[in-house]
């Protein structure tokens, strides 16, 4: 009768009850959390990255962040579907609940101390990485348990955060396989 309506494509998930599943199942939680990551074309290689190396969940602040579009959803090529997505009001209070849960936070950064290859990446784990323009916020460097880099040997000194997201993610599994 001339009546539209707009459903979200995806609903946001509780990322406690998304941790306290995974433990309940014996496994080893690994999240990923985007510190204000703004381009949805990012945040969709991401997902679709996260989901391929068995990232158990995707979390995102609800002030100054991506939100799911339907761009994203086609970056993702559907991955935005499939995992959870869990939006917080404070990254900081979010970040300090996974401790209390028992993961080790890994903030990626350039200016980290250790190289992301030589950290033991093993047990539960949440890998923080930042925006392009501003990297980590400087609470989530004081919150992380451990700063890490890439290491780089050409003339440009970062990488696109997707692009980084993809080497973490790898270096992850590498060492979970091993």
């Amino acid at each position: 009768q001339g009546a539209i309506g707009f459903i979200a494509p995806v609903d946001y998930q509780n990322f406690e009850e998304i941790i306290t599943r995974i433990f309940e199942r014996g496994e080893d939680p690994l999240v990923l959390i985007l510190d204000e990551i703004t381009d949805v074309r990012n945040f969709g290689a991401m997902a679709r990255t996260a989901l391929c190396m068995g990232v158990h969940a995707i979390i995102i602040p609800a002030m100054g962040s991506v939100t799911i579009t339907p761009d994203a959803i086609k970056t993702s090529a559907g991955a935005l579907l499939t995992i959870p997505v869990c939006k917080v009001k404070s990254l900081p209070v979010a970040l300090e609940k996974m401790k209390e849960y028992s993961l080790q936070i890994i903030g990626c950064t350039e200016k980290g101390s250790d190289r992301i290859d030589q950290l033991e990446l093993s047990g539960p784990l949440a890998i923080v990485l930042g925006s392009e323009e501003k990297g980590l916020s400087k609470t989530v460097l004081r919150i992380a348990d451990k700063l890490a880099f890439i290491p780089i040997v050409g003339p440009v000194s970062s990488l696109n955060v997707s692009v980084a997201t993809g080497m973490v993610l790898y270096e992850v599994n590498r060492q979970k396989v091993k």
